[in-house]
């Protein structure tokens, strides 16, 4: 995964360089609300391409949903770092199925 580590120093540069006519710094002084619009947009495209099973496309959508995930990140200031160690933590769950999907019958 070192590519998208790569891209986020990219994005993080370009949010430090304010470099005029760069999209990611475009988002950047858009805010939250318009980097969170395109997430959610390339979600829908990302399921809508898979829906589809057009491998290829789904495939462009899903980097961009990792591009705009990855530029939500640097305007949180979220690291690359701090998702590997909540995946880690994920990971020394694994086989816990049956708790992960402990059903309330009530709802």
């Amino acid at each position: 995964m070192d590519c998208i580590r790569n891209d986020f120093e990219t994005i993080l540069e370009r949010r430090d360089a304010k470099l005029e006519g760069s999209y990611t710094n475009y988002l950047f002084e858009q805010g939250t609300d318009k980097i969170l619009k395109k997430i959610g947009e390339e979600a829908s495209e990302v399921i809508i391409a898979a829906k589809n099973e057009k491998n290829e496309e789904t495939v462009g959508e899903i980097c961009d949903l990792l591009y705009h995930t990855l530029v939500l990140m640097a305007h949180q200031g979220i690291s690359i770092e701090d998702v590997e160690k909540e995946l880690e933590k994920r990971a020394e769950k694994a086989g816990n199925l049956k708790k992960f999907h402990k059903v309330d019958k009530n709802s």
